[in-house]
């Protein structure tokens, strides 16, 4: 009874389904026994045109899975990615080259533009060779431009390492009060041993009061050399001008406070 109704179903479907997809199925079979009575009692063996067919039906028929019998659909997608990988690799190494090279006159133009123009960048000199004519990308331009040998910076790591004995920091922070208020805490931190020299609390900073606090913070005792601050706009012209009577070397960070907009 099972078997008659497997054959049923297996007709059935056959009727529904189109005429292109059996052929396709037909061929995908008919291939597959071909194979078998090819390799007999040995070992399934493929060669490369019946890999090269699998793949081909893989891009043409939708349920070819379900007709693969001899290897498992994942080994037909493998050989699929084999083949794309030899593609490639052949269009490399035969194919035409990517960019045009580039003369040694168009070079030379490059580098004496550069030497003749030392405020001119990649962009200028690239819009100057296409007024002459000379059609080249932006950045070929910039690969033969010459290279000018600044002298050495110390970065931001060997500043902070050689100047630490020398080199306070200051920062506002919030805290929330009971009654729903927001406090702004001032202070004054030594980077030698990480001492925190003053500190104070106010509900309104102003750039006249953070000034204040940095004198009460070096009453009688040695001036830093370098204030380290971010970019707050607490720290306003007020404050400036009294850190600059001080003698005290401002050393501004690249990023802005959140609290900058509180004021």
């Amino acid at each position: 009874m099972l078997i008659f109704l497997t054959t049923l179903l297996a007709i059935l479907s056959s009727v529904l389904r189109p005429r292109a997809a059996l052929q396709l199925e037909n061929l995908a079979l008919r291939h597959q026994i071909g194979v078998l009575q090819r390799s007999a009692a040995k070992r399934t063996k493929l060669t490369s045109g019946d890999r090269l067919f699998w793949i081909c039906l893989s891009r043409l028929w939708r349920d070819w899975r379900s007709a693969l019998a001899i290897v498992k659909p994942e080994t037909v997608i493998a050989w699929h990615r084999a083949g794309f990988r030899l593609f490639w690799t052949w269009k490399v190494r035969r194919g035409q080259p990517g960019r045009p090279v580039i003369s040694h006159e168009v070079r030379d133009l490059i580098r004496t533009m550069c030497q003749e123009n030392p405020g001119w960048g990649a962009p200028r000199i690239h819009g100057e060779l296409l007024k002459l004519g000379i059609n080249i990308a932006e950045s070929s331009v910039s690969k033969y431009m010459l290279r000018r040998h600044k002298p050495p910076t110390q970065t931001w790591r060997t500043f902070l390492e050689n100047h630490a004995q020398q080199l306070v920091s200051i920062d506002f922070f919030t805290v929330p009060t009971i009654r729903f208020r927001i406090l702004y805490v001032f202070l004054v931190l030594a980077h030698d041993r990480r001492r925190i020299l003053h500190f104070n609390v106010t509900a309104h900073p102003t750039a006249q009061w953070t000034g204040q606090q940095l004198r009460e913070a070096f009453p009688f005792a040695k001036l830093p050399r370098y204030l380290l601050r971010d970019r707050d706009a607490i720290f306003g012209h007020d404050f400036r001008e009294q850190v600059r009577d001080i003698g005290i070397c401002e050393v501004l960070s690249t990023l802005a406070h959140l609290g900058s907009e509180r004021i």
